[in-house]
């Protein structure tokens, strides 16, 4: 099974919250891993902003998660492709271009805390909140 990360468990790695952080770990060890270019993005702004991260460990972040995960690139297709899923499912478009690239990836799960917990987007990806009990 193949799975998506969203940004927010690269940022509960890195976070001081242990419960989320052994499960971002867990999730982050799995063999079938992806995450994309804006996810990675996303992550570093808030390595800068929120935790005060230097450019050094910013990094040093960056190649451990890329370490974990296969990364895409977003393109054209990816684009327009959220727009369509923002107009049927209403999510922001940032969250609509995860999911679309969670799609174009032949993704079954994507990890996320920020959308509806066991949602089925287009009958092939189930969104997933990995911190529910």
């Amino acid at each position: 099974m193949t799975y998506f990360l969203d940004t927010n468990i690269f940022i509960y790695a890195y976070s001081e919250v242990f419960k989320k952080k052994k499960r971002s770990f867990e999730l982050l060890g799995g063999l079938t891993c992806i995450t994309s270019i804006q996810v990675l993005g996303e992550f570093s702004n808030v390595c800068f902003k929120k935790l005060n991260f230097s450019v050094e460990n910013v990094n040093t972040a960056l190649k451990e998660a890329m370490s974990y995960c296969d990364v895409i690139t977003v393109n054209e297709i990816t684009i327009l492709h959220a727009v369509f899923i923002k107009e049927r499912y209403g999510y922001s478009y940032y969250d609509c271009l995860v999911i679309a690239a969670a799609l174009e990836s032949k993704c079954s799960i994507l990890y996320t805390e920020d959308m509806q917990h066991g949602q089925i987007i287009e009958n092939s990806l189930k969104i997933i909140n990995p911190f529910i009990d």
